[in-house]
């Protein structure tokens, strides 16, 4: 779909926020996410924006109905693994599980289908499965010394497998080759192995020396009397459009009702 020149600006520099704020501060990217969605609830890149932020801040049910609307839209499989995850987070594994042994998961990439062993995992796990969680795990992906994109996380759900059936030592292993691939630092693998080796950290001041030290620092005057910022953006930073350019866009509250709704039956996402 096609929007307005200036709309489509407006619609863009939300979505910018979106993606900025997503991992550091996820409720102000969810409220950009909202503004983006009532400008321009028919476009799938928004839709699946809003999906993500809302996962983000843990609404699953609001997060699952923007990917199904998102995927209506463009026929795509991809977000086939986190609407799974979605399912999980409502409380319903068993979907979860039902999802990874439909025909959408062969339509995925390597790295989709990763994810989707991932989340197959988790689900048998949530269900009280943990020996099954650990097969689950394994894999050609898992066995592979080449470091993919994916890595890091896989061998470090097989290592968090591991652990929860008691296997210690395979666990530990797992967990300094994943921290071996996690080159971003995206898991916590280094502090999961220092707690499997007993390491303590500690501060390196005495905390009596340390709290003596902070009684001695000045407080400025600007700092005392500095009010915390809100949580969610401001309106000079949130855009929204000029009244001309939102009068051929659908109100989001009627699209939403179309992704909240009964999924249909032909994409099977209700399974």
């Amino acid at each position: 779909m096609s929007l307005p020149k200036t709309l489509a600006e407006d619609v863009a520099k939300n979505l910018v926020m979106v993606a900025k704020l997503l991992d550091d501060e996820p409720e102000r990217a969810y409220q950009y996410s909202r503004v983006a969605l009532r400008l321009a609830s028919r476009v799938a890149a928004v839709r699946e924006a809003a999906g993500f932020a809302s996962y983000a801040v843990g609404k699953y049910a609001e997060a699952l109905a923007e990917f199904r609307a998102a995927r209506r839209m463009t026929g795509n499989s991809e977000l086939w693994p986190v609407m799974a995850d979605c399912e999980r987070g409502m409380g319903r594994p068993e979907r979860a599980l039902a999802m990874a042994g439909e025909p959408e998961v062969q339509k995925l990439d390597r790295a989709g289908q990763v994810e989707m062993r991932m989340v197959a995992a988790g689900a048998r796990r949530d269900m009280g499965q943990a020996d099954a969680a650990v097969v689950t795990l394994q894999s050609p992906e898992l066995a592979s010394n080449s470091i993919q994109p994916w890595t890091a996380r896989l061998r470090y759900a097989y290592a968090d497998a591991l652990l929860a059936v008691d296997r210690e030592d395979e666990a530990r292993e797992w967990f300094a080759k994943a921290l071996e691939a996690d080159q971003s630092g995206s898991t916590d693998a280094s502090d999961r192995l220092a707690e499997l080796d007993g390491v303590e950290f500690v501060d390196a001041l005495d905390p009596e020396e340390a709290a003596d030290g902070d009684a001695r620092q000045p407080v400025e005057e600007s700092e005392a009397d500095e009010v915390p910022s809100d949580e969610v953006p401001s309106d000079e930073d949130m855009v929204e459009p000029e009244a001309d350019d939102v009068e051929d866009i659908e109100p989001v509250a009627e699209a939403m009702s179309e992704g909240q709704g009964a999924a249909p039956d032909e994409d099977g996402d209700d399974r």
